[in-house]
């Protein structure tokens, strides 16, 4: 990375296909997992976990959804994390003082991961899955509060 860019890379979102490319992406999908990729006219073999993580995004594009790159070690600022987890920056900032989401401090500046906000949204949907299954009408403690989407 050139010394002038910053070591906090901003997260890329790419916005859903529209109806006609995602039904034709998901037609190709269905037919194999196969997925050839070519860099200036040279075709490249991927390593598992970079075939992987094409073929999740793909299906994302497929299903219409719009997908967010980002590195995986790069730190988040309270904003960018609470943009991520899809909520407000005054309930992340609850969630890390509980201690529901880890943070580091930068002097008095809170960096969270963003495996740790993906880690933390898997939990909720993994409790929000179990309560359906088990018959329970209510929301689970984690998805209520300020800025929750449930």
């Amino acid at each position: 990375m050139p010394a002038h860019m910053s070591s906090l890379i901003k997260a890329i979102t790419h916005p859903a296909l529209g109806v006609k490319e995602a039904g034709s992406l998901r037609a190709s999908l269905a037919e194999s997992a196969d997925v050839t990729v070519f860099v200036n006219g040279t075709a490249l073999r991927l390593p598992d976990g970079a075939r992987d993580a094409l073929l999740d995004a793909l299906t994302r594009f497929a299903r219409g959804e719009s997908v967010t790159i980002s590195t995986a070690e790069s730190l988040l600022n309270t904003s960018q994390a609470a943009q991520l987890a899809g909520v407000s920056a005054s309930y992340l900032r609850q969630l890390t003082d509980s201690g529901a989401i880890p943070v580091e401090y930068r002097g008095s500046h809170r960096r969270i991961r963003p495996a740790d906000v993906q880690a933390w949204l898997d939990s909720r949907a993994g409790a929000a899955h179990k309560s359906a299954a088990g018959g329970d009408q209510g929301i689970p403690p984690a998805l209520s509060g300020p800025g929750s989407r449930a």
